[in-house]
C-alpha cells in the first residue's frame, strides 16, 4: 500500500507539470486559433489503446513500474491537453455549445460536460490497470474532484479572458466598419473630401467625389501633385495668418495648415476650396507624407460677397450707397505729399419726386428710382461714380475734374438726362433734378468739408428756380445759416398766425369792372419786416409746410369773401402737394360749408406741375373738386409742363397767361403778341376763358384787349390790397378798375426770379433778381448795402454786370448797369408776379 501511494505521489507531480506546456500552448493558441478537434482526437486514440491492451490481458503481463510509468505518461498528455479542453474552440470542435456570455455556472456546466468524458476515459484507463484496487475511493474521488475544480477554474478564467478578447475585437471591427460608412456617406452627400500625400507630396488618396467633380475618374488625381487642386497653384487669397503662406511652402516644410483657401475652376466655373493638413510619421518618426481633409468654400464665398455687396451699394438701385460714395470721396481726395489732389463732388435731388411717390405710390417711385439711376450712369459715363444717399438724393464723385466748364458742362447733361419723361406703368411722367458742386482743394480739403459745401450749393441751385446747377460760394454758409433761421421762424409763423392775406383785383376786359381778387399770402415778421412769398413759398414746400399754409389760406380767403358782393369771386392757389392730397376734395367741402360761401364764387389756381404724374388718380382728383361746383383755373399757363394734352382731360374754366408773355409785347419785334394770340384761340376753341397777369400799363391793356382775352390782372389796377381796404372799395355789385399804371410801356422789363451772386466791398452775398431791363433790376435782399455803392452782379449760366446801388425798399434794391445788357443773354424762367 505504501508502496502504490509513494508511486502515486511520484506521480502526481509529473502530472501537475504537464499542465505547464498545456498553459504555455494555450497562450500561444489564444493568438493562433483553432484545430483541438485533431488534438481530443489523439487523446481518445491514446486512452483506447491500453484500454484496449489490459482487457486483452497485455498490461498485467508487464512489470508494475512500466505500468506506474505509463500511466504518468498518461497523467502528463492528459494534464497538457487539460486547458485545451475548456476552450470554446475545442468545444466547438466537439459539437458542445460554449456560450460564453452565460455566467459563470454556465462555464463550469460547459467544462465539466467537456471534461467528463476525458475523465471516464482516464478512470476507466485505470480501473483497467488495477488501480482502483489499491487506492481508497475517497482519495481518487478527492483527486478528481480537485481535478474538476482546478479545470473549472482555469475554464472559467480563460473563457472570460477570450470572451472580452472577442468583444473587443467584435467592437474594433464594428467601429471600423461604422467609421468607414460614416466616412463615406460624408464624402458622397457632404461638401467635405479627403486626400493623402506620399513624401514627395502627389496625391496618394483622394475622395472619388473630388475626382468625379474634376471630371478625371477615380484614379486621375493619383501620382499627381496636390497642387493640382487649385487652377492657380499655391495661390492663398485667405487674410488668416494661415494663409499668409502658400500651398506649396507647407508642403516642401512639411508643415501643417489649416483651412488654407485655394482657388480653383470645374468646368470653367471658379471654385474655393479649404484645405486642411497635417504631415504623417511612420513608427520610427520619419517623415511618410501629409493627410488632410478639404470643403467646398464656393457658396460661403458668394453670400459673403452679397453680403459686402449689399453693405457697399443700394439694394434697389445697384449704386454705391452712402457708406460706399464716402469711401470712393476719400480715395479721390486722398494726400500725397501734404496735398489734396483734385476732385469734384456733385450733390444732386430730384424736383417733384415726392408727388410722383405720393400719388402713383412707393412701388412706382422705386422704379422710377430705377430708371433714374441707369440715367445718371450713362450721363456720368466714366468720368466718375455715382451713388444714392437715400430718398431721392444721390451724389457723384468724379475724381482728378477740377475744370468747372467741364463740370458745368457733365450738370447740364445729368439735368436733360434726368429730366425727359419716364413712362412708369403706362404713365408718363416728368421730373427735375437740382445739382449742387463743390470742388477740391479750393472748397474743401476733405470729405466732409465737400460735402457741406456741395449741400450748401443744393440748396442754392434750388433756391434757383430747381432744375438748375450751382458752384459752392463762400457766401452760402451765411445763407444756409439765414436760411435755417428762416425755417424755424416759418414754423413759428403758423402758429403765431403771422400771416395776412391781400387781394389783387381781376377784371373783366368787356366791362371795365372787377368780377373778382386772387388772394396772395404776406408774411410779417415781426423783426425782419415783410418777406416776400418768392423767398419762403418754396421753403414751406421743401419742408412740408405748405400743407398747413394752404389750408389757412383757403379758409381765410374763402371767410373774407363770403362778406363780399354775391357777384365777386375769389382765386385761391392750390399747390402741387396740396393737389396730390387726396383729402383735398373733403376740405373745400368742409371750408365752404363753413365759410357759406356759393362754390362757383371759389376759383382753385392750379399749375401745370401737377400734370407731372398723369394718372387716374389726377383726374379723379379733377373730378372731384368739379363736382363740388368750383371753378379751375389754370395757372402760369405755358411757363411748366410741355405738354398740351392735359388740356383734353382737366375741366378747367380758365387758362391764366403768364406774365412773362406780356413784357414787351407791345413792343413791334416781339413775338410775345403771337403767343398770346395763340392761347387766346385755345382757349376759345376749349371754350375756356383767359386772364393775363402781369398787366402794368395802359397800352398793354389795349394790346390784350385787342388780342381777345377776357380778363387782366395786373399793378396796373393798383397794388394789391388787405380785406379791410377791399370792402371799402367794393362798391356796387360790379365796381369799375381804375388804372393807376404808366401810360405806355417802358424799356422792355421782365419781372423776373433769378439767383444770382451780388459781390459789393468785397463781400459776396446770394441774392434773387425781382425784375430786370435792359439798364438795371432789382435784387433782394439788400443787406449790407446803401445807396451809391458800386457792385457787381454775377448772373449764373449768364453775363457778368457792373453798376451801382440807386436805392434801397425795405428788403429790395434797385441797381442801375453801367452798360446796357441783351436780355435774351439772361435765358431765365421768368416768374408771376406775387
Amino acid at each position: 500500500m505504501i508502496r502504490q501511494i509513494g508511486h502515486c505521489l511520484r506521480v502526481l507531480p509529473i502530472g501537475l507539470l504537464g499542465l505547464l506546456p498545456g498553459f504555455t500552448f494555450n497562450i500561444v493558441q489564444m493568438f493562433k486559433g483553432g484545430g483541438f478537434q485533431w488534438l481530443m482526437l489523439l487523446i481518445a486514440v491514446l486512452l483506447a489503446i491500453p484500454s484496449l491492451a489490459n482487457r486483452q490481458g497485455w498490461l498485467a503481463k508487464l512489470p508494475p513500474y512500466v505500468q506506474v510509468r505509463m500511466l504518468a505518461g498518461l497523467a502528463a498528455l492528459i494534464g497538457f491537453c487539460l486547458p485545451f479542453l475548456g476552450s470554446s474552440a475545442f468545444a466547438e470542435g466537439l459539437g458542445v455549445p460554449f456560450e460564453a456570455d452565460a455566467g459563470g455556472l454556465g462555464i463550469l456546466f460547459a467544462a465539466i460536460l467537456i471534461r467528463l468524458p476525458a475523465a471516464l476515459l482516464a478512470f476507466t484507463f485505470a480501473q483497467t490497470l488495477g488501480l482502483m484496487i489499491s487506492f481508497p475511493g475517497v482519495l481518487f474521488a478527492t483527486l478528481f474532484a480537485a481535478q474538476m475544480i482546478t479545470v473549472a477554474i482555469v475554464a472559467y478564467t480563460q473563457a472570460g479572458a477570450e470572451y472580452f478578447a472577442q468583444q473587443d475585437r467584435s467592437d474594433a471591427e464594428d467601429n471600423a466598419v461604422r467609421a468607414n460608412r460614416l466616412l463615406a456617406e460624408f464624402e458622397q452627400s457632404g461638401s467635405g473630401w479627403f486626400w493623402e500625400t506620399d513624401r514627395q507630396g502627389n496625391i496618394s488618396y483622394i475622395s472619388p467625389k473630388l475626382s468625379r467633380a474634376l471630371g478625371v475618374g477615380d484614379r486621375g488625381l493619383i501620382g499627381k501633385p496636390l497642387s493640382t487642386l487649385s487652377s492657380r497653384a499655391g495661390e492663398v487669397v485667405a487674410d488668416t495668418p494661415a494663409g499668409q503662406r502658400t500651398l506649396s511652402f507647407h508642403l516642401s516644410s512639411r508643415t501643417a495648415f489649416s483651412d488654407l483657401q485655394i482657388a480653383a475652376s470645374i468646368g470653367g466655373e471658379a471654385r474655393w476650396w479649404s484645405i486642411t493638413g497635417r504631415p504623417i510619421l511612420n513608427e520610427f518618426g520619419q517623415f511618410r507624407g501629409f493627410i488632410g481633409s478639404g470643403s467646398d468654400l464656393t457658396e460661403q464665398r458668394k453670400s459673403e460677397a452679397e453680403v459686402s455687396r449689399l453693405a457697399r451699394f443700394d439694394p434697389l438701385t445697384g449704386l454705391a450707397n452712402r457708406a460706399e460714395t464716402g469711401r470712393l470721396l476719400i480715395e479721390a481726395i486722398g494726400t500725397r505729399a501734404g496735398l489734396t489732389r483734385p476732385c469734384a463732388l456733385m450733390m444732386l435731388d430730384l424736383d417733384r419726386f415726392k408727388q410722383v411717390n405720393d400719388t402713383l405710390g412707393h412701388p412706382a417711385g422705386d422704379a422710377l428710382l430705377k430708371q433714374v439711376a441707369q440715367r445718371l450712369l450713362r450721363a456720368v459715363g466714366t468720368t466718375g461714380q455715382v451713388g444714392r444717399l437715400g430718398g431721392d438724393e444721390f451724389k457723384v464723385v468724379l475724381p482728378g475734374a477740377h475744370d468747372r466748364s467741364l463740370l458745368a458742362g457733365i450738370a447740364k447733361t445729368i439735368i436733360e438726362t434726368v429730366s425727359a419723361p419716364y413712362r412708369i406703368n403706362d404713365t408718363k411722367v416728368t421730373i427735375g433734378v437740382s445739382i449742387g458742386l463743390a470742388l477740391a482743394p479750393d472748397d474743401g480739403s476733405t470729405s466732409e468739408e465737400l460735402v457741406r459745401n456741395a449741400d450748401l450749393a443744393l440748396y442754392a441751385a434750388k433756391e434757383a428756380g430747381r432744375g438748375v446747377h450751382r458752384f459752392y460760394q463762400a457766401g452760402m454758409h451765411s445763407a444756409a445759416e439765414e436760411r435755417r433761421e428762416l425755417e424755424q421762424d416759418l414754423r413759428r409763423a403758423i402758429a403765431e398766425g403771422e400771416f395776412h392775406l391781400v387781394y389783387q383785383p381781376i377784371v373783366s376786359i368787356s366791362t371795365e369792372s372787377i368780377i373778382g381778387f386772387e388772394s396772395l399770402i404776406r408774411w410779417q415778421h415781426p423783426t425782419r419786416g415783410p418777406i416776400s412769398p418768392a423767398e419762403f413759398i418754396p421753403m414751406a414746400e421743401e419742408t412740408g409746410l405748405i400743407e398747413p399754409i394752404g389750408e389757412w389760406i383757403l379758409r381765410q380767403a374763402c371767410a373774407d369773401a363770403a362778406a363780399w358782393p354775391v357777384t365777386a369771386r375769389v382765386a385761391v392757389n392750390i399747390s402741387a402737394i396740396q393737389f396730390a392730397n387726396p383729402r383735398l376734395p373733403t376740405l373745400v367741402s368742409q371750408v365752404l360749408a363753413q365759410s357759406r360761401l356759393d362754390p362757383d364764387r371759389l376759383e382753385l389756381e392750379i399749375t401745370e406741375t401737377v400734370f407731372v404724374v398723369g394718372d387716374e388718380s389726377t383726374d379723379r382728383q379733377f373730378a372731384a373738386l368739379k363736382a363740388l361746383g368750383v371753378r379751375l383755373a389754370l395757372d402760369d399757363f405755358g411757363t411748366g409742363y410741355s405738354s398740351l394734352g392735359y388740356l383734353q382731360r382737366a375741366p378747367f374754366d380758365k387758362i391764366k397767361i403768364d406774365q412773362s408773355f406780356v413784357g414787351g409785347a407791345t413792343l413791334g419785334d416781339n413775338r410775345n403778341a403771337a403767343i398770346i394770340t395763340a392761347i387766346v384761340s385755345l382757349a376759345n376753341t376749349l371754350k375756356m376763358e383767359t386772364t393775363v397777369e402781369g398787366v402794368e400799363t395802359q397800352d398793354e391793356i389795349l394790346l390784350v384787349k385787342r388780342l381777345g382775352c377776357s380778363h387782366i390782372q395786373g399793378f396796373v389796377f393798383g397794388r394789391p390790397m388787405p380785406g379791410k381796404d377791399l370792402l371799402a372799395r367794393m362798391r356796387g355789385s360790379a365796381p369799375a378798375a381804375e388804372t393807376t399804371g404808366h401810360q405806355t410801356s417802358r424799356t422792355a422789363r421782365f419781372r423776373v426770379l433769378r439767383a444770382a451772386e451780388l459781390i459789393a466791398a468785397n463781400r459776396t452775398q446770394s441774392v434773387r433778381i425781382r425784375n430786370v431791363s435792359t439798364g438795371g433790376a432789382a435784387i433782394e435782399p439788400c443787406s449790407h448795402l446803401s445807396p451809391g455803392m458800386r457792385v457787381k452782379l454775377n448772373i449764373s449760366d449768364g453775363p457778368s454786370i457792373e453798376g451801382e446801388i440807386r436805392w434801397i425798399s425795405r428788403t429790395r434794391a434797385g441797381m442801375k448797369f453801367d452798360h446796357p445788357i441783351n436780355l435774351a443773354e439772361l435765358n431765365a424762367p421768368l416768374a408771376k408776379a406775387v
